[in-house]
């Protein structure tokens, strides 16, 4: 097979709660045919059962090292064992696509998202700390390249001891669909949504500021009630007034388009971004944005948001 194969780490489509890493590995997956057709990247994850439930349509092969989850995770920064190799000997070289590595002694890239945890280390178990921490130092041993997806973190793998020559600029991207009145309207009926409402669309967990949000809206009645859309992450995330919230759990990919379309306004206040893929996909669907200044997300917005104080309920407010 000519051209480049690439092994290419997509175990965090089977955590309990995915992401927007998996969301993004996942639509790279499926646009790099169109975009680079001498670039030939194989799927490598955990082994995990038949009966294993994934939410994505993985559009590459997968291959599956003897182990999964935090188990991979451990051997692979303590040991460098499984090697993808052993599964896939015939690669050129690794993506890992998020920022923990996968041990191998081929050529290595990382996409990194953020480096939140060295900002918010309160906002992560223990053990995600340690993974975070132990991941890092393996990135500075062993990874060639480091792909990040703002310029914030860029700024932070800076301050983290990689140089220059190691970090590129490699922004996300969405499928730029605009959703049919049939697919707002089908949302609408499945997922039981209000006439007018604000959606938040992400994991539920500290660091996207959901409780300032709410207590935010709290102080002007007028607010249409709020929508979140995500699984519930970690943390303990304290929530008054929730009379005015309607919690959707995990949307399928395929109501997303018309939830967003549906929406009022998308309000996305988070303490920390590595991109903040849901100011995009709000974008697309031409919803107006209201997000945080001085994070990635004002990078990501480009001018086109309205940016509010994530620290001030008074300026969240004012911003819806």
């Amino acid at each position: 097979m000519e051209g480049v194969r690439v092994a290419y780490t997509l175990e965090q489509c089977w955590h309990r709660v995915p992401g927007g890493t998996a969301v993004s590995a996942i639509e790279v997956a499926r646009a790099m045919p169109q975009v680079r057709p001498d670039v030939h990247l194989v799927g490598v994850s955990g082994r995990h059962g038949e009966d294993s439930s994934v939410t994505f349509d993985i559009s590459i092969d997968v291959a599956g090292l003897p182990t999964s989850g935090a188990l991979l995770y451990e051997t692979s920064l303590r040991l460098r064992q499984p090697k993808v190799e052993r599964v896939l000997p015939e690669v050129d070289m690794v993506h890992n696509t998020t920022i923990i590595p996968f041990a191998t002694n081929k050529p290595m890239v990382a996409t990194v998202h953020d480096l939140a945890f060295l900002h918010y280390p309160e906002f992560f178990t223990r053990q995600g700390n340690r993974v975070f921490r132990r991941s890092l130092s393996s990135l500075r041993k062993h990874a060639a390249m480091l792909l990040c997806s703002s310029q914030k973190t860029i700024d932070d793998c800076r301050d983290a001891g990689f140089s220059a020559d190691r970090v590129r600029y490699v922004p996300l991207g969405v499928r730029a669909e605009v959703a049919t009145i049939e697919q707002v309207a089908e949302a609408r009926t499945k997922l039981q949504l209000p006439r007018e409402f604000v959606l938040f669309v992400g994991t539920v967990e500290p660091r996207k500021n959901l409780a300032r949000l709410v207590s935010a809206m709290a102080q002007d009645p007028t607010l249409p009630p709020l929508v979140v859309a995500g699984a519930q992450g970690w943390g303990d995330v304290q929530m008054h007034d929730s009379d005015r919230v309607q919690f959707l759990g995990h949307v399928e990919d395929r109501y997303l388009p018309g939830l967003y379309g549906a929406a009022s306004v998308m309000a996305y206040p988070s303490l920390w971004e590595g991109f903040g893929l849901p100011v995009l996909e709000a974008m697309v669907q031409g919803t107006p944005v209201v997000t945080s200044s001085g994070i990635s997300t004002e990078e990501v917005a480009g001018g086109a948001a309205v940016l509010v104080n994530p620290l001030d309920e008074e300026s969240i407010c004012h911003g819806l």
